[in-house]
């Protein structure tokens, strides 16, 4: 069941997929800067997960320098999945006060920590794929990417004492 006591539960203008969700039109706080904050929150996330690679690194004497991209990648997706699937939040989200929620506005699972994760790998790849993406999270009503629009999901303000 949605977190959010007032979410949209009419079927009109096709917003049934996203019952669970706050509604944009009548609960817009839940979307107000959230494009930034995903912005600031993806730096944050980045230099961490860059911090832990290079202390993997060393750790493993300078060979884990040369197999950067390797590690990078694998040190990204468990941090990206373990977090997502445990908290709905990588550590800058939760800096930045935003958290994901599916589309019943619940918190993610393994499943869709692991399932948006690969698809932010997928979309991060192709810089095209990426463009679209960031016009979507600046035009939509729930400030939604690409990823978030095929899985349902969207990043919302986190309320007040979750």
């Amino acid at each position: 069941m949605s977190d959010f006591p007032h979410a949209y539960h009419s079927e009109a203008h096709g917003r049934a997929a996203y019952w669970g969700l706050p509604d944009p039109d009548t609960q817009a706080e839940f979307y107000e800067d959230v494009t930034l904050k995903r912005l600031f929150a993806w730096f944050i996330d980045v230099v961490l997960i860059a911090a832990i690679c290079v202390l993997i690194s060393l750790l493993t004497f300078g060979i884990g320098f040369f197999l950067w991209g390797l590690i990078y990648l694998a040190v990204s997706f468990v941090y990206r999945v373990t977090t997502l699937s445990n908290a709905s939040a990588t550590l800058g989200m939760r800096l930045t006060a935003i958290e994901l929620r599916n589309h019943r506005g619940e918190r993610f699972d393994r499943t869709t920590a692991a399932l948006h994760t690969l698809g932010y790998f997928v979309s991060m790849s192709t810089f095209v794929v990426q463009l679209i993406s960031i016009v979507m999270m600046l035009t939509t009503p729930r400030r939604q990417g690409l990823v978030d629009m095929m899985l349902g999901t969207a990043a919302v303000n986190r309320a007040a004492g979750h």
